[in-house]
């Protein structure tokens, strides 16, 4: 199944409470279990001013369409290609 990384551009993201970012979490576990099991949620990192998104989905449309559902921001959605790390480099 296909993995995507989402941008999503949140102003202030970073300075936001761990009380609200468990209510952004719950809405989006409520629309991905809506959804059906063919979409998962892996992690999401926030910086100052984004959130990045990590998740399987059989297609980009189904990741903007929990992004519709959800009422979050879906700035950019890329499908990845390949993963590389430390040891990649062995």
């Amino acid at each position: 199944m296909p993995k995507y990384v989402i941008e999503r551009e949140l102003q202030g993201a970073g300075q936001l409470s761990a009380e609200t970012l468990q209510a952004i979490s719950q809405k989006s576990c409520g629309v991905l279990s809506g959804l059906g099991p063919q979409i998962q949620w892996v992690q999401s990192y926030v910086t100052d001013d984004k959130i990045y998104c990590i998740y399987i989905a059989p297609n980009k449309e189904m990741v903007l369409e929990h992004a519709r559902q959800g009422g979050f921001p879906a700035n950019s959605v890329a499908e990845v290609k390949g993963i590389i790390d430390p040891t990649t480099a062995e």
